[in-house]
Protein backbone atom coordinates (compact mmCIF):
# COMPACT_ATOMS: atom_id res chain seq x y z
CA UNK A 1 0.00 0.00 0.00
CA UNK A 2 1.25 3.16 -0.96
CA UNK A 3 2.31 5.93 1.66
CA UNK A 4 1.74 9.75 1.52
CA UNK A 5 5.18 11.52 2.87
CA UNK A 6 5.33 15.09 3.19
CA UNK A 7 8.27 17.31 2.52
CA UNK A 8 8.70 20.10 3.91
CA UNK A 9 11.05 23.17 2.92
CA UNK A 10 14.68 22.14 4.79
CA UNK A 11 16.67 24.01 7.06
CA UNK A 12 18.72 25.36 4.49
CA UNK A 13 21.68 26.30 6.68
CA UNK A 14 23.46 29.36 7.76
CA UNK A 15 20.49 31.13 9.85
CA UNK A 16 18.49 31.28 6.74
CA UNK A 17 14.70 31.20 8.08
CA UNK A 18 12.79 31.29 4.50
CA UNK A 19 13.15 30.88 0.78
CA UNK A 20 11.22 32.18 -2.61
CA UNK A 21 10.11 29.55 -4.67
CA UNK A 22 11.78 30.66 -7.95
CA UNK A 23 11.01 27.71 -10.59
CA UNK A 24 9.00 23.82 -9.96
CA UNK A 25 11.32 21.25 -11.74
CA UNK A 26 8.40 18.62 -11.42
CA UNK A 27 4.30 18.81 -11.97
CA UNK A 28 1.43 16.55 -9.54
CA UNK A 29 1.50 12.82 -11.54
CA UNK A 30 5.58 12.80 -11.93
CA UNK A 31 7.39 10.28 -10.62
CA UNK A 32 10.52 11.61 -8.39
CA UNK A 33 14.05 9.47 -7.62
CA UNK A 34 15.51 9.62 -4.51
CA UNK A 35 17.29 12.64 -3.94
CA UNK A 36 15.92 14.39 -7.55
CA UNK A 37 16.06 18.19 -7.43
CA UNK A 38 12.36 19.25 -6.87
CA UNK A 39 12.19 22.82 -6.59
CA UNK A 40 14.33 25.68 -7.38
CA UNK A 41 14.40 28.41 -4.45
CA UNK A 42 16.13 31.51 -3.58
CA UNK A 43 17.19 32.15 -0.27
CA UNK A 44 19.03 35.53 1.22
CA UNK A 45 22.55 34.64 -0.21
CA UNK A 46 22.29 32.19 -3.40
CA UNK A 47 19.82 30.35 -6.04
CA UNK A 48 19.73 26.65 -4.34
CA UNK A 49 18.20 23.15 -6.04
CA UNK A 50 16.38 21.27 -3.55
CA UNK A 51 16.04 17.72 -3.62
CA UNK A 52 13.69 15.48 -2.36
CA UNK A 53 14.76 12.52 0.37
CA UNK A 54 11.55 10.77 -1.01
CA UNK A 55 10.87 8.74 -4.12
CA UNK A 56 7.51 7.76 -5.49
CA UNK A 57 4.56 9.86 -7.12
CA UNK A 58 4.38 13.55 -6.37
CA UNK A 59 0.59 13.72 -5.11
CA UNK A 60 0.59 17.70 -4.69
CA UNK A 61 2.65 21.03 -4.51
CA UNK A 62 2.46 23.52 -2.08
CA UNK A 63 2.87 27.45 -2.92
CA UNK A 64 3.38 28.93 -6.67
CA UNK A 65 6.00 30.78 -8.17
CA UNK A 66 7.20 33.58 -6.51
CA UNK A 67 5.60 32.70 -3.11
CA UNK A 68 7.75 33.18 -0.03
CA UNK A 69 7.79 30.26 2.34
CA UNK A 70 9.56 29.72 5.85
CA UNK A 71 11.48 26.79 6.96
CA UNK A 72 9.37 23.87 7.99
CA UNK A 73 6.63 24.67 5.68
CA UNK A 74 5.02 21.50 3.74
CA UNK A 75 7.22 21.61 -0.01
CA UNK A 76 5.06 18.67 -1.52
CA UNK A 77 3.70 14.77 -0.69
CA UNK A 78 5.01 11.74 -2.36
CA UNK A 79 3.26 8.27 -2.52
CA UNK A 80 5.98 6.26 -2.14
CA UNK A 81 5.47 2.09 -2.19
CA UNK A 82 2.76 2.53 -4.89
CA UNK A 83 2.47 -0.56 -7.09
CA UNK A 84 3.16 -0.14 -10.86
CA UNK A 85 0.04 0.30 -12.96
CA UNK A 86 -0.70 -1.80 -16.08
CA UNK A 87 0.46 -0.82 -19.15
CA UNK A 88 2.64 1.83 -17.82
CA UNK A 89 5.14 2.76 -19.97
CA UNK A 90 8.50 2.40 -18.12
CA UNK A 91 11.55 4.97 -18.25
CA UNK A 92 15.02 5.03 -17.58
CA UNK A 93 15.58 7.12 -14.08
CA UNK A 94 18.27 7.76 -11.68
CA UNK A 95 19.96 4.68 -9.74
CA UNK A 96 18.39 6.08 -6.50
CA UNK A 97 14.77 5.81 -8.47
CA UNK A 98 12.13 4.57 -6.41
CA UNK A 99 9.79 1.73 -7.76
CA UNK A 100 7.18 2.75 -10.55
CA UNK A 101 4.35 3.84 -8.78
CA UNK A 102 0.55 5.10 -9.81
CA UNK A 103 -1.26 8.05 -8.43
CA UNK A 104 -3.00 6.31 -5.14
CA UNK A 105 -6.85 6.21 -4.79
CA UNK A 106 -8.11 8.27 -1.88
CA UNK A 107 -4.45 9.01 -0.56
CA UNK A 108 -3.62 8.58 3.15
CA UNK A 109 -2.53 11.50 5.25
CA UNK A 110 0.74 12.95 4.97
CA UNK A 111 3.56 11.38 7.16
CA UNK A 112 6.83 12.31 7.45
CA UNK A 113 7.54 9.30 8.67
CA UNK A 114 10.45 7.41 6.21
CA UNK A 115 9.24 4.63 3.73
CA UNK A 116 12.03 1.51 3.77
CA UNK A 117 14.32 1.85 1.13
CA UNK A 118 12.68 4.50 -1.39
CA UNK A 119 14.17 7.61 0.96
CA UNK A 120 17.65 8.96 1.35
CA UNK A 121 17.49 9.56 5.01
CA UNK A 122 19.87 12.39 5.10
CA UNK A 123 19.48 15.73 6.21
CA UNK A 124 19.49 18.64 3.97
CA UNK A 125 21.34 21.73 5.07
CA UNK A 126 22.09 24.07 2.43
CA UNK A 127 23.49 22.03 -0.36
CA UNK A 128 20.87 19.07 -0.25
CA UNK A 129 20.61 16.01 0.99
CA UNK A 130 24.40 14.91 0.56
CA UNK A 131 23.84 12.19 -2.21
CA UNK A 132 25.02 12.37 -5.81
CA UNK A 133 22.22 13.68 -7.55
CA UNK A 134 21.60 15.19 -11.12
CA UNK A 135 20.64 18.35 -11.49
CA UNK A 136 17.96 17.42 -14.12
CA UNK A 137 16.38 13.90 -14.52
CA UNK A 138 14.26 12.21 -16.89
CA UNK A 139 10.86 11.78 -15.02
CA UNK A 140 7.47 9.88 -16.22
CA UNK A 141 3.78 10.67 -15.76
CA UNK A 142 1.49 7.96 -14.08
CA UNK A 143 -1.82 7.88 -14.56
CA UNK A 144 -4.64 10.48 -12.84
CA UNK A 145 -7.77 10.34 -11.77
CA UNK A 146 -10.27 13.40 -13.56
CA UNK A 147 -10.46 15.13 -10.32
CA UNK A 148 -6.77 14.90 -9.21
CA UNK A 149 -6.11 16.46 -12.70
CA UNK A 150 -8.12 18.84 -12.10
CA UNK A 151 -6.64 20.03 -8.76
CA UNK A 152 -3.39 19.83 -10.39
CA UNK A 153 -4.36 22.15 -13.05
CA UNK A 154 -5.78 24.79 -10.74
CA UNK A 155 -2.45 24.55 -8.86
CA UNK A 156 -0.40 25.26 -12.15
CA UNK A 157 1.70 28.82 -12.70
CA UNK A 158 -0.39 30.74 -14.81
CA UNK A 159 2.30 30.88 -17.45
CA UNK A 160 2.78 27.05 -17.33
CA UNK A 161 0.50 25.91 -19.95
CA UNK A 162 1.91 27.20 -22.95
CA UNK A 163 5.16 26.26 -21.35
CA UNK A 164 7.91 27.27 -18.56
CA UNK A 165 8.81 30.59 -19.46
CA UNK A 166 12.41 31.09 -19.01
CA UNK A 167 13.00 33.39 -16.39
CA UNK A 168 15.36 32.44 -12.78
CA UNK A 169 15.07 35.68 -10.98
CA UNK A 170 11.95 36.92 -9.19
CA UNK A 171 13.33 39.96 -9.65
CA UNK A 172 13.07 40.14 -12.92
CA UNK A 173 9.27 38.78 -13.15
CA UNK A 174 8.23 41.32 -10.46
CA UNK A 175 9.44 43.99 -13.00
CA UNK A 176 7.59 43.28 -15.72
CA UNK A 177 4.63 42.51 -13.39
CA UNK A 178 5.20 45.62 -12.58
CA UNK A 179 5.10 47.27 -15.54
CA UNK A 180 2.37 44.74 -17.48
CA UNK A 181 4.79 43.08 -19.27
CA UNK A 182 3.97 39.45 -20.57
CA UNK A 183 6.93 37.23 -20.13
CA UNK A 184 5.98 34.50 -22.76
CA UNK A 185 6.30 37.57 -25.53
CA UNK A 186 10.08 38.38 -24.75
CA UNK A 187 12.98 37.04 -26.24
CA UNK A 188 15.64 36.47 -23.39
CA UNK A 189 19.11 37.48 -24.18
CA UNK A 190 20.66 35.45 -21.43
CA UNK A 191 22.21 31.73 -21.68
CA UNK A 192 19.35 29.00 -23.78
CA UNK A 193 17.14 32.10 -24.03
CA UNK A 194 17.20 32.88 -20.66
CA UNK A 195 15.44 36.68 -19.97
CA UNK A 196 17.43 38.94 -18.23
CA UNK A 197 16.69 42.01 -15.94
CA UNK A 198 18.25 44.00 -19.33
CA UNK A 199 15.65 42.20 -21.60
CA UNK A 200 12.56 43.55 -19.44
CA UNK A 201 14.11 47.15 -19.66
CA UNK A 202 14.38 47.09 -22.88
CA UNK A 203 10.81 45.63 -23.46
CA UNK A 204 9.58 48.64 -20.67
CA UNK A 205 11.70 51.20 -22.56
CA UNK A 206 10.37 50.19 -26.04
CA UNK A 207 6.97 50.22 -25.06
CA UNK A 208 7.46 53.99 -23.72
CA UNK A 209 9.15 55.70 -26.78
CA UNK A 210 6.64 53.25 -29.11
CA UNK A 211 3.46 54.77 -27.18
CA UNK A 212 1.37 56.70 -29.82
CA UNK A 213 0.88 60.36 -29.59
CA UNK A 214 -2.00 61.55 -27.77
CA UNK A 215 -4.86 62.53 -30.55
CA UNK A 216 -5.99 66.37 -29.73
CA UNK A 217 -9.76 66.56 -28.40
CA UNK A 218 -12.31 68.04 -31.55
CA UNK A 219 -13.04 71.24 -29.96
CA UNK A 220 -16.00 71.36 -28.08
CA UNK A 221 -19.36 73.79 -28.91
CA UNK A 222 -19.26 77.08 -26.83
CA UNK A 223 -21.30 76.24 -24.63
CA UNK A 224 -20.69 77.27 -21.25
CA UNK A 225 -18.18 74.87 -19.40
CA UNK A 226 -18.14 74.41 -15.72
CA UNK A 227 -14.71 73.98 -14.31
CA UNK A 228 -14.16 70.60 -12.93
CA UNK A 229 -13.46 70.59 -8.82
CA UNK A 230 -10.39 70.71 -7.75
CA UNK A 231 -8.69 67.56 -6.42
CA UNK A 232 -9.37 67.68 -2.68
CA UNK A 233 -5.50 67.77 -0.91
CA UNK A 234 -4.38 64.71 1.21
CA UNK A 235 -5.42 64.71 4.03
CA UNK A 236 -2.88 65.88 7.40
CA UNK A 237 -2.50 62.49 9.06
CA UNK A 238 -1.97 60.73 5.19
CA UNK A 239 0.98 58.41 4.89
CA UNK A 240 3.36 58.80 2.13
CA UNK A 241 2.62 55.74 0.91
CA UNK A 242 -1.08 56.82 0.56
CA UNK A 243 0.60 59.06 -2.15
CA UNK A 244 -0.07 58.72 -6.26
CA UNK A 245 3.13 57.71 -7.85
CA UNK A 246 4.74 55.98 -4.59
CA UNK A 247 6.36 52.58 -4.88
CA UNK A 248 6.46 50.19 -2.25
CA UNK A 249 9.32 47.88 -2.42
CA UNK A 250 9.71 44.55 -0.08
CA UNK A 251 12.79 43.99 1.68
CA UNK A 252 12.84 40.75 1.26
CA UNK A 253 15.81 38.13 -0.21
CA UNK A 254 18.91 39.70 -1.43
CA UNK A 255 18.02 42.93 -0.51
CA UNK A 256 16.33 42.49 2.95
CA UNK A 257 19.36 40.33 4.12
CA UNK A 258 21.94 43.39 3.04
CA UNK A 259 19.82 45.81 5.15
CA UNK A 260 19.18 43.30 8.07
CA UNK A 261 23.31 43.04 7.69
CA UNK A 262 24.30 46.12 7.40
CA UNK A 263 21.80 47.38 10.04
CA UNK A 264 23.52 44.87 12.79
CA UNK A 265 26.75 46.08 11.94
CA UNK A 266 25.70 50.11 12.32
CA UNK A 267 23.87 49.41 15.62
CA UNK A 268 26.87 47.04 17.50
CA UNK A 269 30.18 48.02 15.89
CA UNK A 270 31.80 51.17 17.04
CA UNK A 271 33.51 51.70 13.40
CA UNK A 272 36.25 54.50 12.02
CA UNK A 273 37.66 55.43 8.78
CA UNK A 274 41.37 56.21 7.86
CA UNK A 275 42.31 56.59 4.22
CA UNK A 276 45.29 57.37 2.28
CA UNK A 277 46.30 58.16 -1.11
CA UNK A 278 49.23 56.10 -2.92
CA UNK A 279 51.00 56.16 -6.26
CA UNK A 280 49.95 52.94 -7.87
CA UNK A 281 52.14 53.50 -10.93
CA UNK A 282 54.26 50.67 -10.22
CA UNK A 283 51.79 48.50 -8.99
CA UNK A 284 50.42 48.91 -12.51
CA UNK A 285 53.79 48.54 -14.35
CA UNK A 286 54.48 45.00 -12.21
CA UNK A 287 50.94 43.53 -13.36
CA UNK A 288 52.25 44.43 -16.94
CA UNK A 289 55.40 42.76 -16.87
CA UNK A 290 53.83 39.65 -14.88
CA UNK A 291 51.29 39.51 -17.82
CA UNK A 292 53.92 39.81 -20.65
CA UNK A 293 55.75 37.06 -19.03
CA UNK A 294 52.74 34.73 -20.19
CA UNK A 295 50.77 32.24 -18.04
CA UNK A 296 47.12 32.53 -16.20
CA UNK A 297 46.48 36.77 -16.58
CA UNK A 298 46.99 38.31 -13.23
CA UNK A 299 43.72 40.30 -12.15
CA UNK A 300 44.65 43.84 -9.78
CA UNK A 301 42.20 43.23 -7.40
CA UNK A 302 44.84 39.37 -6.67
CA UNK A 303 47.70 41.77 -6.07
CA UNK A 304 46.13 44.06 -3.70
CA UNK A 305 44.54 40.84 -2.02
CA UNK A 306 48.56 39.36 -1.31
CA UNK A 307 49.05 42.94 -0.21
CA UNK A 308 46.31 42.71 2.61
CA UNK A 309 47.09 38.97 3.36
CA UNK A 310 51.04 40.17 4.45
CA UNK A 311 49.44 43.35 6.42
CA UNK A 312 47.57 41.33 8.32
CA UNK A 313 50.04 38.84 9.04
CA UNK A 314 51.66 41.95 10.52
CA UNK A 315 48.70 43.25 12.43
CA UNK A 316 46.44 40.22 13.20
CA UNK A 317 44.08 42.45 15.40
CA UNK A 318 42.34 43.34 11.82
CA UNK A 319 41.76 40.01 11.49
CA UNK A 320 39.22 38.95 13.89
CA UNK A 321 35.72 39.45 15.66
CA UNK A 322 34.50 40.08 19.12
CA UNK A 323 32.74 37.86 21.16
CA UNK A 324 29.99 40.35 22.95
CA UNK A 325 28.73 37.96 25.58
CA UNK A 326 32.43 37.21 26.48
CA UNK A 327 33.37 40.29 26.37
CA UNK A 328 36.56 39.08 24.47
CA UNK A 329 38.77 39.78 20.71
CA UNK A 330 38.91 36.41 19.10
CA UNK A 331 42.07 36.36 16.72
CA UNK A 332 41.85 33.98 13.64
CA UNK A 333 45.07 31.68 12.61
CA UNK A 334 42.96 32.08 8.35
CA UNK A 335 42.39 34.62 6.63
CA UNK A 336 39.29 34.14 4.49
CA UNK A 337 38.90 36.89 2.35
CA UNK A 338 35.38 38.51 0.98
CA UNK A 339 35.16 40.72 -1.80
CA UNK A 340 31.93 42.94 -3.02
CA UNK A 341 30.68 42.05 -6.28
CA UNK A 342 27.75 43.72 -7.42
CA UNK A 343 25.26 41.53 -9.64
CA UNK A 344 21.67 41.64 -11.46
CA UNK A 345 20.35 40.22 -7.77
CA UNK A 346 21.91 42.97 -5.64
CA UNK A 347 25.69 43.12 -3.87
CA UNK A 348 27.00 39.94 -2.87
CA UNK A 349 30.30 39.25 -1.00
CA UNK A 350 31.83 35.60 -2.02
CA UNK A 351 34.55 34.69 0.49
CA UNK A 352 37.88 33.40 -0.84
CA UNK A 353 39.23 30.50 1.44
CA UNK A 354 42.69 30.28 3.14
CA UNK A 355 43.88 33.39 0.96
CA UNK A 356 46.72 33.79 3.48
CA UNK A 357 48.07 30.33 1.73
CA UNK A 358 47.72 31.18 -2.08
CA UNK A 359 49.83 32.70 -4.70
CA UNK A 360 48.74 35.71 -6.91
CA UNK A 361 47.95 33.83 -9.83
CA UNK A 362 45.59 31.02 -7.72
CA UNK A 363 43.96 34.25 -6.06
CA UNK A 364 43.08 35.74 -9.25
CA UNK A 365 41.66 32.39 -10.20
CA UNK A 366 39.42 31.98 -7.61
CA UNK A 367 38.13 35.77 -7.92
CA UNK A 368 37.29 35.30 -11.27
CA UNK A 369 35.59 31.77 -10.58
CA UNK A 370 33.16 33.20 -7.79
CA UNK A 371 32.64 36.76 -9.83
CA UNK A 372 31.49 34.80 -12.39
CA UNK A 373 29.03 32.38 -9.77
CA UNK A 374 27.89 35.21 -8.33
CA UNK A 375 26.61 36.44 -11.75
CA UNK A 376 25.01 33.49 -13.10
CA UNK A 377 23.27 33.23 -9.10
CA UNK A 378 24.88 29.99 -8.62
CA UNK A 379 26.97 30.83 -5.38
CA UNK A 380 26.02 28.80 -2.65
CA UNK A 381 26.17 29.43 0.84
CA UNK A 382 28.87 27.99 2.18
CA UNK A 383 30.92 30.56 -0.28
CA UNK A 384 29.00 33.50 0.90
CA UNK A 385 29.96 33.38 4.41
CA UNK A 386 32.26 32.87 6.99
CA UNK A 387 34.80 35.60 5.81
CA UNK A 388 37.21 37.16 8.08
CA UNK A 389 38.42 40.22 5.86
CA UNK A 390 36.74 41.94 2.92
CA UNK A 391 37.83 43.75 -0.02
CA UNK A 392 35.75 46.55 -1.51
CA UNK A 393 36.89 47.62 -4.89
CA UNK A 394 34.20 50.72 -5.62
CA UNK A 395 36.90 52.08 -7.87
CA UNK A 396 35.24 49.91 -10.58
CA UNK A 397 32.30 52.86 -9.93
CA UNK A 398 34.12 55.38 -11.26
CA UNK A 399 34.37 56.96 -7.52
CA UNK A 400 37.82 57.83 -5.48
CA UNK A 401 36.98 57.56 -2.01
CA UNK A 402 34.42 55.82 0.17
CA UNK A 403 33.36 54.70 4.01
CA UNK A 404 31.81 51.60 3.59
CA UNK A 405 30.16 49.89 6.18
CA UNK A 406 32.04 46.55 7.74
CA UNK A 407 30.26 43.68 6.74
CA UNK A 408 29.79 41.63 10.33
CA UNK A 409 30.95 40.06 12.16
CA UNK A 410 34.45 40.98 10.92
CA UNK A 411 36.74 43.57 12.12
CA UNK A 412 37.73 45.49 8.96
CA UNK A 413 37.15 46.31 5.39
CA UNK A 414 39.73 47.78 2.92
CA UNK A 415 38.26 50.27 -0.17
CA UNK A 416 40.29 50.49 -3.43
CA UNK A 417 39.21 53.90 -5.54
CA UNK A 418 39.72 54.26 -9.11
CA UNK A 419 43.06 54.83 -10.51
CA UNK A 420 43.31 57.94 -11.88
CA UNK A 421 46.39 59.91 -13.61
CA UNK A 422 47.31 62.84 -11.23
CA UNK A 423 49.56 65.52 -10.19
CA UNK A 424 52.20 64.21 -7.85
CA UNK A 425 55.85 64.50 -6.61
CA UNK A 426 58.09 61.81 -7.50
CA UNK A 427 61.65 61.94 -6.89
CA UNK A 428 61.60 65.73 -6.02
CA UNK A 429 59.74 66.59 -8.97
CA UNK A 430 56.29 66.72 -10.35
CA UNK A 431 54.97 64.19 -12.08
CA UNK A 432 51.45 63.08 -13.18
CA UNK A 433 51.47 59.58 -11.91
CA UNK A 434 48.59 56.80 -11.44
CA UNK A 435 46.94 57.71 -8.15
CA UNK A 436 44.63 55.59 -5.97
CA UNK A 437 42.90 56.28 -2.60
CA UNK A 438 42.77 53.62 -0.28
CA UNK A 439 40.51 53.81 2.87
CA UNK A 440 40.48 51.11 5.85
CA UNK A 441 37.10 51.39 7.80
CA UNK A 442 38.08 49.45 11.32
CA UNK A 443 36.36 48.26 14.50
CA UNK A 444 37.66 50.22 17.17
CA UNK A 445 37.14 47.96 19.80
CA UNK A 446 39.57 45.13 18.16
CA UNK A 447 42.41 48.19 17.73
CA UNK A 448 43.45 51.61 17.85
CA UNK A 449 44.42 54.16 15.31
CA UNK A 450 47.93 53.47 15.52
CA UNK A 451 47.34 50.17 14.62
CA UNK A 452 44.91 50.86 11.48
CA UNK A 453 47.01 53.23 10.24
CA UNK A 454 50.07 51.25 10.31
CA UNK A 455 48.21 48.62 8.36
CA UNK A 456 47.40 51.06 5.68
CA UNK A 457 50.07 52.39 5.41
CA UNK A 458 52.00 49.30 4.66
CA UNK A 459 49.40 48.54 2.33
CA UNK A 460 49.97 51.89 0.70
CA UNK A 461 53.93 51.29 0.74
CA UNK A 462 53.58 47.92 -0.93
CA UNK A 463 51.01 49.63 -3.67
CA UNK A 464 53.86 52.37 -4.46
CA UNK A 465 56.59 49.91 -4.10
CA UNK A 466 55.79 46.35 -4.97
CA UNK A 467 59.33 44.82 -3.86
CA UNK A 468 58.63 45.81 -0.22
CA UNK A 469 56.24 42.31 -0.54
CA UNK A 470 59.52 40.21 -0.99
CA UNK A 471 60.24 40.91 2.56
CA UNK A 472 57.20 38.51 3.49
CA UNK A 473 57.33 35.87 1.01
Amino acid sequence: MAQVLEFKLPDLGEGLTEAEIVRWLVSVGDVVAVDQPVVEVETAKAMVEVPCPYGGVVTARYGEEGTELPVGAPLLTVAVGASEPAGAPTAAVAEQAAAPAAAPAPAPAPTSASASDETSGNVLVGYGTGAPAARRRRVRRAPMSPSAAAAAHAREPVNGAAGAVPVVSPLVRRLAREHGLDLRELTGSGRDGLILRCDVEQAIHQGATQAPPAVPAAPAPATTQTPPPASAPAPVGATPSARPGVTRVPLRGVRGAVADKLTRSRHEIPDATCWVDADATELLAARTAMNAAGGAKIALLALFARICTAALARHPELNSTVDVAAREIVRLPEVHLGFAAQTDRGLVVPVVRNAHARSTESLSAEFARLTEAGRAGTLTPGELTGGTFTLNNYGVFGVDGSTPIINHPEAAMLGIGRIVPKPWVYEGELAVRQVVQLSLTFDHRVCDGGTAGGFLRYVADCVEQPAVLLRTL
